[in-house]
């Protein structure tokens, strides 16, 4: 099977509820996208209402409060929100890196694998019942024997003393205090959270679900998804080589790459699609794929849509190809094609800031394009 890239980018705008938008929930369209990235709170509900045919304001907030939705560290060592319901599979493959047992890590952050279990374990403790603040936490940490020093590095907003425990389902976001975020067990937050399958276990779930979404795929973009190097290329190729029929290769203009053979006649099927879409910063559309790849951005422009710090930008999207970004200055939606990128359908253009009104209940925002 040789389907074009225009066939392969119309297939993940529906695989992905882009066209047409859907009228599912959150806890859906996150299990759909295998979690939506939300180191950017406000990124990750723009990510959900984008896809929504009738956004739902406060949607997000709902679904984390009554269990639907788990927020807590996955992959690329970045906070996501996670489908409770499947979490724990995403987990245990993040978890099955082991990450923190490498010596670059243990000489980054100064804790070996016997402290990071013994960390799990005091941590698991205290949460059991329990929201603490990172004060708080830091706090008790700092009390308990031989874990002292590890309550400064505990204190880092980056997490990366927490991370191995969120991969092992020991922590995960709690319930806002306030402006402070609260740490807590996962099973407090959720009645639909299940303990961590085993990774052979998780790894046929995990890649049917991003190949459902964002196949055809090279191992290259799974792994780079995951976490550049999170897992072993010879356990990823064993995981991939488990699956068995499950899944084909085919071939698009030139590239080989991996496919669910269920979805193998849909995509031939498929026509190229002319579909305009603003999509916030840090979607999914690009983290998916990654930003490397040249058939989502081309190399030329790569630096305007992945910027400096892991930023990034809010894309316009035009038959699949990101085509320009754009930003919310006031109540204008303010556009900045690529060099040599067509002009979009001038209506499409302004139906997308209508959506885009809806999906950040701002009324009557303009557009400016250059």
């Amino acid at each position: 099977m040789k389907p074009s890239w225009g066939q392969v980018h119309a297939w993940r705008l529906r695989r992905q509820l882009l066209e047409p938008r859907t009228t599912a929930g959150v806890a859906e369209i996150a299990g759909r996208l295998c979690g939506i990235q939300a180191q950017v709170a406000s990124s990750a509900a723009l990510a959900v209402h984008v896809r929504q045919a009738r956004p739902r304001p406060g949607e997000v907030d709902r679904a984390l409060a009554d269990g639907a939705l788990l927020k807590t560290w996955a992959m690329r060592g970045t906070l996501h929100l996670l489908r409770a319901s499947d979490a724990g599979s995403f987990l245990s493959v993040m978890a099955s890196g082991r990450t923190w047992e490498r010596g670059p890590w243990q000489r980054a952050f100064g804790a070996s694998p016997r402290d990071v279990a013994a960390l799990a374990g005091a941590v698991g403790e205290l949460l059991d019942g329990a929201a603490l603040t990172r004060g708080e936490l830091v706090a008790r940490i700092a009390r308990k024997k031989g874990l002292a020093k590890l309550a400064e590095p505990l204190r880092s907003g980056w997490g990366m003393l927490l991370k191995p425990l969120a991969w092992q389902g020991v922590v995960v976001h709690g319930p806002k205090r306030g402006n402070e975020t609260t740490f807590t067990r996962p099973e407090k937050v959720s009645a639909r959270w299940r303990a961590l399958p085993a990774p052979e276990e998780a790894a046929p779930v995990v890649l049917r679900a991003y190949l459902g979404a964002y196949g055809p795929a090279t191992l290259d973009a799974f792994d780079a998804w995951l976490g550049r190097g999170a897992v072993k290329r010879t356990v990823l190729r064993a995981w991939l080589a488990a699956m068995g029929d499950e899944v084909t290769t085919v071939e698009v203009e030139g590239r080989t790459a991996y496919l669910l053979s269920e979805h193998e006649a849909e995509l031939a099927r498929t026509r190229t699609s002319t579909a305009v879409r603003l999509l916030g910063g840090f979607d999914q559309w690009v983290l998916g794929p990654g930003t490397s790849d040249p058939e989502v951005v081309a190399a030329a422009h790569r630096a305007h849509v992945s910027r400096a710090a892991g930023w990034i930008a809010p894309i316009v999207v035009s038959a699949g190809r990101i085509v320009g970004v754009w930003e919310l200055a006031g109540d204008r939606v303010k556009v900045s094609l690529f060099s040599g990128a067509a002009l979009p359908d001038p209506d499409a253009l302004e139906a997308e800031v209508a959506h885009l009104a809806r999906a950040t209940g701002r009324a009557g925002l303009g557009l400016d394009v250059r």
